[in-house]
Order: C-alpha cells, then structure tokens, then sequence
C-alpha cells in the first residue's frame, strides 16, 4: 500500500475525476451516487460511475464500470482506486468489484473512499478481500 504522502497525491491527482464521474451517475431508483477514477500501473486514469436499471440486477457499480473502460483501453495492472458517494461515512467497494479488482492487481493496490463529508478511508486490497478468488 502507498505511503501517507503518496496517499495524498493519489488523492490530489484521482478526485477530480472521480467527482466528476459522480456527477454523470444514473441512479434514479436508489439515489445513491457514486464516481470513481481508477490509476493503472502506466499512469493512466479511468473514471466510472454507477448505472443503474430498473432490473436493478443489471446494475453496474462505478468501480467495474472504471475497471473495464481500463481494460478496454488495453491495460491489465491496476496500482490504487478512489471512490466518492453520497454516503456521509466513506463505503468500500461492493464484493463483486472488490473480486473484479483483484483480477486486475496485486494485493497492495490501494482503495481510498471519500464520503460526502470528506472523511477519507485508506485500505488496501488485501484487507478489504483477503481472499479472493485467483484462477492463475
């Protein structure tokens, strides 16, 4: 996991974008808005918001949504994730996005969440899904 000052410029650097995916959400049945920008291990970031549906099992949450958008842009290694919501308390990802982004990275990736408040939670990987499912 990042270092303390290396948590705030992920934080400086991911923000913006996650914020701004938070705005273009679509959740018109739970109204619970989520953005994410998602920092592969070249440098690039991803942002995603949550869609909703009204088969509410189609729904994609904002992680997946950034996770795929980076895979479909050809990278493979995921380094650190920040999410906002419109939760007063910082929320982890779901398990399902958890599962997905232990596809992508090491146990070390860092998972930063930032609640309506600006109360931030730093976890890592590891410690938010200590065991998941790895077929390779």
């Amino acid at each position: 996991m990042e270092s303390r000052q290396n948590i705030e410029e992920l934080v400086d650097r991911l923000l913006p974008a996650a914020q701004e995916a938070q705005r273009r959400a679509y959740a018109p049945y739970s109204e619970f808005h989520v953005g994410a920008a998602l920092l592969t291990d070249g440098g690039k970031v991803f942002a995603g918001c949550n869609v909703e549906n009204a088969s509410y099992g189609l729904t994609v949450c904002a992680e997946r949504v950034a996770a795929f958008k980076a895979v479909c842009e050809g990278e493979r290694v995921f380094r650190a994730i920040l999410l906002v919501s419109d939760s007063e308390e910082p929320v982890p990802p779901c398990g399902a996005c958890l599962q997905v982004l232990a596809e992508f990275s090491g146990e070390d990736m860092t998972v930063i969440s930032i609640g309506k408040g600006g109360e931030k939670a730093v976890y890592s990987l590891r410690e938010l899904m200590p065991r998941a499912f790895k077929f390779r």
